[in-house]
């Protein structure tokens, strides 16, 4: 009789099996050329886009949360326009070459990265994290979140059959099926895993720092979204109604308070009316805030990534079957008004505040009440207060008349397309960037001389054959201070460095 194992003994077994065997892949992966990295992410795109309805169909019934439709676009963005940022991008052999300053950049793979992602996002995070670390040589181990990991690991195998049928090591991407926390804090430990990609709640993000491996994080993303007397306000009202109800404002970046300048506030709130935005009485607030949150403040698990009407059914309220997002009019910012928290739902805070520089600081309250680093919104045509905006808000997504979701992941603006976005130092993470390849590729530095050792380097030098000498030092003949290997490089360059080397020894070979 074959012996039973607790699920979590055999979540830590897995893990262990898999670190190890994606290791064993990488290396060998390690000696593949661009063209090969290029073919197998090129295949396990179009495996993905093939079965791109039925992934997000997966994603939403069995985490429960947002809507099918939207979720098929995020599983899109996290393939296919992920893949278009990233397919000129060269990761393998020499990346570079500085004539100037006599570097040449290689790259070299960071090795086995490991892709915590969650239930909100589930494989479409994964998907994309899959992408970035392939396209860098990296193995790749997702660790699903327990409320999608059906959803997740048939994302995962969809690449990983498409990446080996094209020529992938077996073995280099990976998902984790025995789901538990001892699983996932074993792979994250394991001596095989190089690096962690962290998506998700503050629990996990901190237990990833806390490893003692390098980790890339996100942050919490209470956003706000400031609407200056400038703005358009037909289309900053499609953009905000739109945005909010993206999935059930699942994406971390979507607004969670709209900060409405006096002059417009009426104007603007009549034209979200129109699109659907349900302004709730004092009543319903305090229902919304009991259902919202857990007595400790927490989200509620069964509150996020809902449609108004399910809210309501929660909450004990009655809203209109056309209401999109329910708004909430806010006074201040802080426990006093629970609803001025992130809220991964279609419920949005409301403030009015005269002119752009009280907006500001309204504006500030609520990033550093949660969100610092993260992500703001903002709508104007005044090109003066949107740039003191980003001069003075402590976030590093600032979104300019366009929707906080999909524009700080990167579909509708210029930023780097990622489902993992970085808060800064001031948010907890490494970086503040959009993470994407580059930050998965180590690079590797050939360092030719640019400049002679000081003179007084060798005072103290050893008067013996072979010592080095400064290349001035008179009876020298300018010894050979100047060693490096020739490289083959551009039209010219091995001549020009031989000629170089010439030319310092005097002319003799």
């Amino acid at each position: 009789m074959a012996e039973e194992y607790d699920a979590d003994l055999r979540s830590v077994q897995e893990a262990r099996r898999l670190a190890v065997a994606c290791r064993t892949a990488q290396r060998a992966f390690a000696g593949a050329s661009q063209s090969e990295v290029d073919r197998i992410c090129k295949a396990m795109v179009d495996a993905v886009m093939g079965e791109s309805a039925r992934l997000a169909q997966m994603a939403h019934e069995e985490s429960g949360y947002g809507v099918a439709a939207h979720k098929k676009i995020k599983i899109e963005f996290a393939a296919r326009t992920v893949w278009e940022s990233i397919k000129d991008i060269r990761t393998v052999g020499v990346l570079r070459r500085d004539e100037q300053r006599r570097i040449v950049e290689i790259g070299w793979p960071v090795g086995v990265i490991v892709g915590l992602c969650p239930s909100t996002n589930p494989n479409s995070t994964a998907i994309y994290k899959v992408l970035i670390s392939v396209k860098a040589r990296n193995g790749c181990i997702i660790a699903p979140h327990p409320a999608a990991k059906r959803a997740t690991y048939e994302a995962v195998r969809l690449m990983a059959e498409a990446g080996e049928r094209a020529g992938m090591p077996r073995g280099l991407v990976a998902c984790m099926q025995e789901v538990s926390v001892q699983g996932t804090t074993e792979l994250m430990k394991h001596y095989a895993t190089s690096m962690i990609l962290a998506t998700g709640g503050t629990p996990m993000v901190r237990a990833a720092h806390s490893t003692g491996k390098p980790a890339l994080g996100v942050g919490p993303g209470n956003v706000p979204a400031y609407v200056d007397r400038s703005a358009d306000i037909a289309h900053a009202a499609e953009c905000l109604v739109n945005s909010k109800s993206f999935d059930c404002s699942t994406i971390c970046a979507s607004e969670q308070s709209v900060v409405a300048d006096a002059p417009i506030a009426a104007a603007l709130k009549a034209e979200m009316q129109r699109l659907g935005a349900y302004w709730v009485d004092d009543a319903a607030k305090a229902a919304l805030e009991r259902a919202l949150f857990l007595p400790g403040g927490a989200m509620n698990p069964k509150a996020v990534g809902k449609t108004p009407q399910q809210l309501a059914a929660l909450a004990g309220i009655s809203v209109p079957a056309s209401a999109r997002i329910l708004v909430a009019s806010l006074a201040a910012v802080g426990r006093e008004e629970p609803l001025s928290a992130e809220k991964l739902t279609t419920v949005l805070g409301w403030y009015v505040e005269d002119g752009w520089k009280a907006g500001c600081d309204r504006a500030i309250e609520l990033l550093k009440y949660g969100g610092d680093g993260h992500s703001l919104v903002i709508h104007a045509t005044d090109e003066d207060v949107i740039l003191e905006f980003g001069l003075q808000k402590p976030a590093f997504r600032i979104i300019v008349n366009s929707w906080g979701t999909l524009g700080a992941i990167g579909a509708t603006t210029g930023v780097m397309p990622a489902m993992t976005l970085a808060p800064g130092g001031i948010g907890g993470a490494v970086v503040s960037d959009n993470i994407t390849v580059t930050h998965l590729l180590n690079i590797k530095r050939l360092a030719y001389p640019v400049a002679e050792p000081p003179r007084e380097a060798y005072q103290h030098a050893p008067d013996v054959q072979g010592a080095p000498r400064h290349v001035d030092e008179p009876g020298r003949g300018g010894a050979a201070t100047e060693r490096f290997p020739v490289t083959a490089g551009p039209d010219g360059e091995v001549d020009r460095i031989v000629a170089r080397v010439i030319a310092q020894l005097g002319g003799a070979r």
